[in-house]
């Protein structure tokens, strides 16, 4: 299992976002030059945090992106699924009757089991430890 590289360069986005002091905005040009991320591909980025409500975006000359609510209380879990949807290690973990093996396969408490102790570490890692 990968994360889209559209969830990576969100990170990155929310990761510069939580080292501004709260109340600072920044441009998207910004985050842009200093992640390294296609300003294009940033805008569509920023639109899926804001419509999460993960950050503000406003527009003008004192216009930018700025977290919606403090660092510590946002998750590396709600941005990955805020670009990426759930997290699934396979189909079966959230859907277990799509499988024919579902009620004898020796792998499915191995992958909910993984996934679960997955989903926990990027739940409990806030973007104000990684600010750190």
């Amino acid at each position: 299992m990968q994360i889209t590289r559209q969830a990576d360069y969100a990170v990155r986005a929310m990761l510069f976002l939580a080292k501004l002091d709260p109340t600072q905005r920044a441009a998207t040009s910004q985050i842009a030059e200093v992640q390294k991320i296609p300003p294009s591909f940033l805008a569509k980025i920023i639109s899926q945090l804001s419509i999460a409500g993960l950050i503000h975006t406003s527009r003008g000359a004192r216009g930018g992106v700025l977290l919606s609510r403090p660092a510590a209380s946002i998750s590396l879990l709600e941005v990955v699924e805020a670009i990426d949807g759930p997290i699934s290690l396979n189909e079966c973990t959230l859907t277990p009757d799509i499988c024919e093996f579902s009620g004898d396969c020796p792998m499915h408490k191995i992958w909910c089991e993984t996934q679960d102790d997955m989903v926990k570490k990027l739940r409990q890692t806030s973007f104000g430890q990684l600010a750190a």
